[in-house]
């Protein structure tokens, strides 16, 4: 199961950056448009994902919705099919693929 991780207090962009290093990770950004819709698919690699900006709400096969603010974390382990919608403002994320 997807693990989420909810923004407490103040969401503070620096902290995102400094939690990709301290795991070791080297995370891209991403950004897309509103209500852009990405069909159901898996990686062979466990990502991790930050909210930046906006919205987005991923979906799982068994139905489940993870919807994601700004400074919310993602982790999805390899395999886990899921898709997403992109919130009414667009969504801009940071993410980083953790390989074994």
């Amino acid at each position: 199961m997807p693990e989420v991780t909810r923004r407490t207090g103040d969401f503070d962009e620096r902290a995102v950056v400094t939690a990709f290093a301290r795991e070791g990770l080297a995370p891209h950004r991403w950004s897309t448009g509103p209500r852009d819709v990405f069909a159901p698919h898996a990686h062979e690699y466990h990502k991790v994902l930050y909210c930046l900006r906006g919205s987005i709400v991923f979906g799982l096969a068994d139905g489940t919705e993870i919807a994601l603010a700004p400074g919310d974390r993602l982790d999805l382990e390899p395999g886990t099919m899921h898709s997403a919608v992109v919130g009414p403002a667009g969504v801009e994320c940071m993410e980083a693929p953790r390989r074994a």
